[in-house]
């Protein structure tokens, strides 16, 4: 009958779209247990106070982490976790990324948190996207008082533990015309903050329909994201 066969044809097109449903929520749910398995790891997305776009360069860190995961023998999540400096998320990831335009605040309980979390070994990369310069050095001036921000000598593990920039931060897009420079807060040796000045490191990681960048460009930030990621975890290649 053609009411049977319309009916089947219904009730097979109901169950398709029932299983594509259930397969998506099934990787969705893959993915986020991915980011929580044990001996996998991710990058944490600050989410600060003050104004700024924290969630700026969306693609950014989907990017770096599949090339940590291609390039190293590294286990890393697909995508980065969003966390705060007052979430119990942030011991669980070793490497804190930062971006933004504008203003950067901290309470003093979130300065208190981040100074146990980089205590504790933990790493921050706070990346300028053009505009949040004036506001996060004032931030990290209170975090640590007494370390202050000095220049990442270009000895420094950083730029040769995996690839090699004998120059230092590659410079992605141009802002003031001025050099892209490297800043950094050292506790007992070891670099515990690292802040990207003039450089636009997070617009190199984007997709390429973002910014279109050069092919060279985008490779070069990879590249120095794949480095300091792998010095905040103590890999050595």
């Amino acid at each position: 009958m053609k009411g049977g066969k319309a009916g089947r044809r219904f009730g097979g097109c109901v169950l398709g779209l029932l299983a594509l449903l259930l397969a998506t929520a099934a990787s969705l749910d893959a993915q986020a247990t991915a980011a929580r398995m044990p001996g996998t790891m991710t990058i944490g997305r600050l989410h600060y106070d003050g104004g700024g776009d924290w969630y700026a360069n969306p693609s950014s860190l989907p990017n770096l982490l599949a090339a940590i995961a291609s390039r190293t023998s590294l286990r890393v999540a697909p995508k980065e976790r969003v966390v705060t400096l007052s979430s119990d998320d942030l011991w669980d990831v070793p490497y804190i990324h930062m971006t933004g335009h504008g203003n950067v605040h901290f309470s003093d309980q979130d300065l208190e948190r981040l100074r146990r979390y980089l205590r504790q070994g933990g790493f921050l990369h706070a990346d300028d996207n053009y505009g949040m310069d004036q506001s996060i050095r004032r931030e990290l001036a209170r975090l640590f008082p007494d370390h202050p921000l000095v220049e990442v000598p270009l000895n420094h593990p950083i730029y040769h533990l995996i690839y090699d920039f004998p120059k230092g931060l590659p410079k992605i897009h141009e802002h003031d015309g001025k050099p892209a420079q490297g800043f950094g807060i050292f506790l007992d040796g070891r670099l515990a903050v690292y802040y990207t000045y003039q450089c636009d490191l997070g617009d190199g990681w984007e997709d390429f329909e973002v910014h279109h960048d050069p092919p060279e460009k985008h490779e070069a930030a990879l590249r120095m994201g794949v480095n300091l990621f792998a010095y905040a975890v103590g890999y050595g290649g």
